[in-house]
C-alpha cells in the first residue's frame, strides 16, 4: 500500500518534471532560435577539407542518447535532443565528415521502423520519422543506446520513490509471488534488440554497430533521502539496470555489433554524488539534466568512453 509521502512525492516529481521539462526546451529553443520542425533528421556535417574521408555517423537511441534538458535543444523539441549529448560529442571528437542525430527521448525499439508519437507535458507534438530512415548503405558508424523504454524502468523506478522510511519497499511489489516482474521486462527486450541490430546490418551493411549500455545509476545501497528511495530499492533497480545492460550485451556479441560498458566506468558518478561528480542526475536534478537522466557531464564523459572503444583514445 503507497503511503501519503509517497504518493504525494511522486505527484510532486511528475509535475516538476512536465513542467520544467516543456519550460526548459520551449524556453531554450526561443532564445537560441531553434527551428525544430526545419530539422528532424539534425544533421551536421563538418567540413569536408577537415573530416575524416568517407565517414557517416549515425546516432540511434532513447533518451539516454538524446540528452534531455542539457542546453541546447536541436531537432524536433518533444525529442529533447541536445547538441551537447554524447553522438555529438563523439561526432566532434572524430571528426566524421557527416553526421546524422535521430536519437529521441521516450524512443523504444519499435521506434526505429515506425514513426513515435511525440508529446509534451502529456500533450501531443507531431511525430518523429522512424529512426531507421537516417540510415544508408553509406554509413560507416552507427552507435545505440535502446531497451530502458520498452523495459519501462523510469516508470518503475518513479514508483520506488518514497520519503518514508517505513514505507514497504517496492521491490516486494515487484517480485510478489516469487515471480520477478521487473526481470521478466527486462529480459523481454532481448528478441526486440535482436531484431534491431539485424534490422541496422541490412539497412547498414558496411557499418560498424555500437551498442552503448545504460550508466550506473544510484550507488550500492542507495542514498536515502537524498535520492528518495530506500536502499533495497536501490540495489533492485540497479540490479535491473545490470540486467538490462547485460541483455545488451549479448545481443550485441550475438548480432555482430560491439558493447561498451558505461556502468562500471561510471562507480563514483552516481546520482547519490555532489554536483560536478556526478554523471546522472536524480529525482530531483541539480544541473540542467531531466530527472534521472545523464547530466552534460554524463554525456561528455560517455562519448569519451566510447570514443576509446573506437581508438580514438581518452
Amino acid at each position: 500500500m503507497n503511503s501519503p509521502y509517497r504518493t504525494g512525492l511522486c505527484r510532486t516529481v511528475r509535475s516538476l518534471a512536465y513542467a520544467a521539462g516543456a519550460t526548459a526546451l520551449a524556453g531554450l529553443a526561443l532564445a537560441t532560435g531553434t527551428a525544430p520542425a526545419a530539422a528532424t533528421s539534425a544533421t551536421s556535417a563538418t567540413s569536408a577539407t577537415s573530416a575524416t574521408d568517407g565517414q557517416v555517423y549515425v546516432a540511434l537511441g532513447d533518451s539516454m542518447a538524446s540528452g534531455p534538458l542539457i542546453p541546447l535543444p536541436t531537432g524536433p523539441l518533444a525529442c529533447a535532443r541536445s547538441t551537447n549529448n554524447y553522438p555529438h560529442e563523439l561526432a566532434a571528437r572524430l571528426n566524421v565528415a557527416t553526421f546524422r542525430d535521430v536519437t529521441c527521448s521516450g524512443a523504444d525499439t519499435k521506434d526505429m521502423t515506425e514513426p513515435q508519437k511525440l508529446s509534451i507535458g502529456g500533450i501531443p507534438a507531431g511525430e518523429a520519422p522512424p529512426q531507421f530512415n537516417a540510415l544508408s548503405a553509406d554509413t560507416t558508424l552507427v552507435t545505440l543506446t535502446i531497451g530502458g523504454n520498452d523495459a519501462g524502468l523510469v516508470g518503475i523506478a518513479q514508483s520506488c520513490m518514497t520519503l518514508d522510511p517505513t514505507a514497504k519497499p517496492c521491490k516486494e511489489k515487484y517480485t510478489e509471488g516469487g515471480v520477478d516482474q521487473v526481470a521478466q521486462r527486462v529480459d523481454s527486450v532481448a528478441p526486440k534488440l535482436a531484431a534491431v541490430l539485424d534490422g541496422i546490418r541490412a539497412k547498414a551493411p558496411h557499418a560498424r554497430v555500437v551498442v552503448a549500455g545504460y550508466g550506473l545509476y544510484i550507488k550500492p545501497g542507495g542514498c536515502w533521502p537524498y535520492q528518495p528511495v530506500l536502499g533495497v530499492d536501490a540495489d533492485y533497480l540497479t540490479a535491473a539496470v545490470d540486467r538490462l545492460n547485460g541483455v545488451m550485451r549479448t545481443q550485441s556479441a550475438a548480432h555482430g555489433a560491439e558493447f561498451v560498458d558505461l556502468a562500471t566506468p561510471s562507480k563514483g558518478h552516481d546520482a547519490c554524488q555532489l554536483p560536478g561528480a556526478k554523471w546522472i542526475e536524480g529525482y530531483v536534478p541539480t544541473a540542467p539534466a531531466a530527472p534521472l537522466h545523464p547530466n552534460q557531464q554524463g554525456e561528455w564523459n560517455y562519448a569519451r568512453l566510447i570514443g576509446a572503444h573506437l581508438g580514438t583514445g581518452s
